[in-house]
């Protein structure tokens, strides 16, 4: 189950990688949704997106933790996704996202996203809270 997640904005939010249009490494971005859009960032770790908007509109939104895994480079590395991903059918096909439970809106913590520079104070940062189990 996806767990927390960061959302980036087709418009006017200059942390997202199509901000200043379409290169050959956001091309997936402004495709249809429901690819991949994988990255490498500073070189170590891959960073998986899925592209949430109609084709021809850039949106997209990085998974930073599902399952047991915290952090966007560690699930990634659990996972074993590599730039090979880019550009998957994430609705067909080995390597898909599939329904879940409903989560109810009030254990969904909304804050800024983090590990950022730009566009940081946007609450575009997804956390399902989980319940205290004490």
């Amino acid at each position: 189950m996806i767990r927390e997640t960061e959302a980036y904005l087709p418009v006017g939010d200059p942390a997202a990688h199509a901000h200043a249009g379409r290169t050959k490494r956001t091309a997936v971005i402004f495709g249809s949704p429901g690819h991949a859009y994988v990255y490498l960032n500073y070189g170590l770790h891959h960073m998986l997106n899925i592209v949430v908007e109609e084709e021809g509109v850039p949106g997209c939104v990085l998974i930073r933790a599902a399952g047991e895994w915290t952090g966007p480079g560690r699930l990634t590395r659990a996972l074993g996704i590599n730039l090979s991903h880019y550009g998957v059918d994430l609705t067909d096909g080995d390597f898909q996202l599939r329904d879940g439970p409903r989560i109810e809106d009030s254990r969904v913590q909304i804050t800024p996203r983090i590990g950022i520079s730009k566009a940081v104070d946007l609450p575009l940062r997804f956390v399902i809270h989980e319940p205290d189990m004490r």
